[in-house]
């Protein structure tokens, strides 16, 4: 892989994607006339949801993720068919809280028709399920519009895996407009939610399935507990909590877990403990770990920049009545 310093692709298309956030029409009181109660609705369905579930909070937050890294923030993600992002290898059967987003449009529409877009959705309840959790809150965005096609070879190769070393994560920030901070503010979510089996197996065991953890990047106090959650040829899609200090509190206990090598996914576990992470990630990872308030304040702030990746205003795309289909 070329350095990043010497990747003149990756910085054009850096410098592209700022020249379009740049340019972007959002702004936080888009709705305040023709929607003016809609933080309150998405909120309400949001709390009824987290209540039912604590683990939608880290769903409803990874969908907006999911959404902005592939056709930008414009709620392809939620495109129901074959061909779809939902399908795509990162999100089929691990993406999560469509119904609930569904429910959300519902009761916007009730309230508002045809004036709040699905993309906007997903950013208002990203940052609700972030402040129900304990996390920080911040003014989001809107103004955005739908997008008319999803893009599922494009969530193949521009989300970042479970798998993936710290340059190649760069990477693919890079190609959205965000940094090396946006990289570690915004893995902390993983302080929420759980991975299945399927990511995290590999460092559990070696190919002839005798016991053989990466003992260099994961705790070997967790080895134990996970090869008996996660047996050789056992059910890939069972799924553990990614921080299991604090289960479903937005905290910086993720980063003390990075230090103390309790990152359950390797991509994780890299951003501290790799050679890559020496000169990158390690120095901020260690910074989170001893100062929530500064966590906080760069998650919300990349929060922001990550809600601005090439949204569609003004008369681009459409205002979806279905989050699921485009208009007939």
């Amino acid at each position: 892989m070329k350095s990043l310093s010497t990747n003149g692709f990756a910085w054009f298309i850096t410098i592209s994607m700022l020249c379009l956030l740049a340019n972007s029409q959002l702004t936080t009181n888009f709705y305040s006339n023709s929607c003016p109660n809609l933080f309150s609705i998405v909120r309400k369905q949001v709390l009824n949801a987290v209540k039912t579930e604590t683990r939608m909070a880290a769903s409803l937050l990874r969908l907006h993720f999911h959404d902005c890294f592939v056709n930008g923030c414009d709620a392809s993600v939620l495109l129901d068919g074959s061909d779809g992002e939902k399908t795509a290898l990162p999100n089929n059967n691990s993406a999560r809280g469509f119904e609930v987003v569904d429910a959300i449009k519902t009761a916007v529409e009730s309230s508002c028709s045809g004036i709040v877009s699905c993309a906007d959705i997903l950013a208002i309840a990203a940052r609700d399920s972030v402040l129900l959790s304990g996390g920080p809150s911040w003014k989001v965005l809107l103004g955005r519009r739908d997008g008319l096609v999803a893009n599922q070879t494009g969530a193949n190769s521009m989300l970042p895996g479970p798998f993936e070393p710290v340059d190649n994560i760069t990477l693919k920030f890079q190609a959205v407009g965000l940094n090396l901070t946006d990289v570690v503010s915004l893995s902390g979510a993983h302080t929420i939610g759980r991975a299945s089996c399927a990511t995290f197996g590999n460092r559990l065991f070696n190919f002839s399935g005798t016991n053989a953890p990466d003992s260099t990047l994961l705790d070997a106090n967790m080895v134990s507990g996970l090869q008996n959650l996660c047996p050789v040829n056992g059910d890939s899609s069972r799924v553990t909590d990614l921080d299991w200090n604090s289960t479903d509190l937005f905290d910086n206990h993720y980063f003390q877990n990075l230090i103390n090598g309790r990152g359950i996914l390797e991509s994780d576990q890299f951003l501290y403990s790799s050679d890559q992470a020496v000169s990158t990630t390690r120095s901020i990872v260690e910074l989170y770990s001893n100062n929530t308030k500064l966590f906080f304040n760069d998650f919300a702030n990349s929060m922001i920049k990550m809600g601005n990746i090439q949204p569609l205003t003004g008369s681009a795309g459409e205002i979806r009545k279905n989050c699921r289909v485009v208009n007939s």
